[in-house]
């Protein structure tokens, strides 16, 4: 196991372990490759593309399983689901901001 396992640069004060996972051509590209880490990118776009990819997982829990899941507008309900959770999400953390953070 020690062959595989071995601090990161052969530095162990890094604080960071190099297996085959973390070390492989696959785990850099496919990092390399997500919005956070790539070059080029305005913030705004890195932020849209980056809001675009977790607004499914607001939209589909209400879609697929709230009250109106068999209606026609289940997904329409579902979206407006997702922006009011998206405001009331806003406006406490706001508050809370605000009242902590003075």
């Amino acid at each position: 196991m020690s062959e595989f396992v071995k601090p990161y640069n052969n530095d162990p004060f890094v604080g960071n372990l190099s297996t085959p996972v973390t070390t492989s051509t696959a785990t850099k590209l496919y990092l390399g490759n997500l919005p956070i880490y790539r070059k080029g990118l305005s913030s705004l776009r890195r932020g849209l593309e980056i809001g675009m990819a977790h607004g499914y997982f607001l939209v589909g829990p209400f879609y697929l399983l709230g009250p109106l899941r068999n209606s026609e507008s289940a997904l329409l309900i579902g979206l407006f689901a997702a922006f009011g959770l998206i405001l009331i999400l806003t406006l406490a953390l706001t508050i809370y901001g605000l009242a902590t953070f003075q």
